[in-house]
């Protein structure tokens, strides 16, 4: 009697001879397992099936990969290369302790298109054809949702690569060193996918969404690490793998490993044709920055105006705030709000960060916008600021928002008050409704409002 693993919770499956199926006692999921006879490849199986439970879905892979080198018309091996594919790992739903699938490796492909799909359905028998096509359908709908979660999101720049805590849950040194890098490169302009701060507002969401998005759209990935073991990390691998494997289809995109404390020739063989940077070398972010610029030129990197620095304390600010008045016109702002902080703890003088957060408070994409808020703004702590440090230019513009609006009020309410006046006097049959229309225009004319 063969012993295989649940694909689900990894407890041993009790199961006939030549059978196709059975339900594990542990999870109670029905699925489909291996006919093959063969001893070595039994053990293949549950040894791919290990490491895809452990997330390490390239090695687990490479395992099926050779089982179907043996027997090419082996069913399960082929819906083993899916679930890698996808990333598919089995959690347990809380309420009816059911085996869900949740995905790790999104794709825009559809899993009924995948030729390895094709394959399972075609070597299998009846009782595990159906089996499969129920789980990839349910795998298709989580990949919809995925999909639709992710284009809704906007494209980043550079995508920061990394291990957040060490064996003992503790802060890594790599995640410090990210942390500078994405301030760094954030202020030259970039927009950076940074775990730590861009998922931070997404506690208690699937990550893979964003993750994906942000992959697929990055035209740069940074590898981070300051020890080997770091740069293989499950979760780490699985991201620059997934990278790597863009890079394929997209030749502009670009994957830079930078290493500290170790040597080149440590880092993971898949990175040997690529040029790697010592974090440790004097004016490294210096080119880092250039190598990037080199991927990603001006015209890609959204741009507005210069803005001024009003202070004139010597502190370079601009990319700040370019970087607040970019995520402005994108609606972010609650990020628009910090970076315009970021700007004041600067330069607490400086009267262009005081307008962006006005503008994040209104909800208002560019400056000039400000002129067709609804109600007048002055009296807003932001604005009284920006107005005591805003250069006279700067001091006439805003002041000439308000006054626009204010103009634009008044006249519609008096507008208002001659199209009632017009009204009496059109439906007006007694010499008393003339008069009170008379009165309601003449009030309309001088400004004032009748009573």
């Amino acid at each position: 009697m063969a012993v295989f693993r649940c694909k689900m919770c990894g407890g041993d499956l009790l199961m006939n001879e030549g059978a196709s199926t059975c339900t594990c006692e542990y999870c109670g999921t029905e699925q489909t397992v291996p006919t093959i006879k063969d001893e070595n490849l039994q053990g293949l199986f549950n040894r791919a099936n290990v490491l895809r439970m452990k997330a390490e879905f390239d090695k687990a892979e490479e395992i099926y990969e050779k089982i179907l080198q043996s027997d090419e018309g082996e069913a399960e091996a082929y819906w083993g290369l899916i679930l890698c594919k996808y990333g598919i790992e089995y959690v347990e739903d809380p309420v009816t302790f059911k085996r869900i699938p949740t995905c790790h490796r999104t794709s825009y492909e559809a899993i009924t298109a995948d030729a390895d799909y094709k394959n399972a359905l075609k070597y299998a028998d009846t009782t595990q054809r159906g089996i499969y096509e129920t789980e990839a359908k349910t795998i298709d709908d989580i990949q919809k949702g995925i999909l639709a979660i992710s284009q809704k999101e906007d494209p980043y720049d550079v995508f920061i690569c990394y291990k957040e805590t060490d064996e003992n849950g503790k802060r890594t040194q790599d995640s410090v060193i990210a942390n500078d890098i994405y301030y760094q490169l954030t202020q030259e302009g970039f927009k950076v996918f940074y775990a730590a701060i861009t998922m931070e507002d997404k506690l208690g969401s699937e990550y893979e969404p964003y993750i994906f998005s942000a992959l697929n759209t990055a035209k740069v990935m940074l590898c981070l690490g300051t020890r080997p073991e770091y740069f293989s990390a499950v979760w780490v691998k699985n991201e620059w793998s997934r990278f790597l494997k863009l890079m394929k289809k997209d030749r502009s995109k670009l994957l830079i490993p930078c290493y500290r404390d170790m040597d080149a020739y440590e880092l993971p063989e898949e990175f040997a044709h690529l040029q790697a940077q010592d974090m440790s070398k004097i004016g490294f972010i210096n080119d880092l920055v250039r190598g990037i610029r080199k991927v990603i030129s001006k015209e890609e990197i959204p741009t507005i105006k210069e803005l001024t620095v009003e202070s004139g304390n010597g502190t370079n600010t601009a990319p700040l705030l370019r970087r607040a008045f970019m995520f402005l016109e994108d609606g972010e702002w609650k990020k628009a709000d910090e970076f315009c902080e970021q700007v004041l703890n600067l330069e607490p003088e400086n009267a262009q960060a005081y307008v962006g957060k006005l503008m994040a408070r209104l909800k208002v994409n560019k400056q000039e916008d400000l002129a067709d808020c609804e109600e007048p703004f002055d009296d807003k702590n932001n604005y009284i600021k920006a107005v005591r440090f805003a250069s006279p230019e700067l001091k006439d513009e805003l002041e000439g928002y308000v006054r626009s609006i204010k103009d634009r009020n008044e006249t519609n309410r008096l507008n208002s008050i001659y199209a009632e006046a017009q009204r009496k006097y059109e439906t007006a049959k007694t010499e008393k409704e003339y008069k009170e229309a008379a009165v309601i225009l003449i009030c309309s004319l001088s400004g004032r409002q009748a009573k």
